[in-house]
């Protein structure tokens, strides 16, 4: 079973408490453009092996939406933050690596930093 602990009010949830939302860090594109991002954002969705940033809801506590990081093969949690967050915490990153060595976050060499 996958638990996830809640950055807003620390509780550590089962996913029978959550609504998961999808991906994470989506760029969102605005009334101008073209049919291709728009096309992208819909329907374009990563589905990696391996490490993945979600979107998911604590309908059973708090109500709010945060964002976890976790390994879709081996359900490992990296950490969850808060939904705001542009990109994932510095210290979330530093335990992927750590972890997994080379992997980078959106292809930027050094993901850590």
């Amino acid at each position: 079973m996958l638990i996830l602990k809640c950055p807003y009010c620390g509780v550590m949830a089962d996913e029978t408490e959550l609504h998961g939302g999808g991906e994470a860090h989506l760029t969102r594109h605005g009334p101008g453009s073209s049919d291709e991002d728009f096309h992208d954002y819909l329907f374009a969705k990563e589905n990696p092996r391996g490490v993945h940033f979600e979107r998911w809801r604590h309908v059973q506590g708090c109500g709010k939406w945060f964002h976890a990081a976790r390994d879709t093969a081996t359900l490992e949690v990296f950490g969850t933050y808060p939904a705001q967050t542009t990109e994932p915490p510095k210290a979330i990153r530093k335990a992927i690596t750590a972890k997994r060595p080379g992997w980078t976050w959106r292809g930027f060499s050094d993901p850590a930093k």
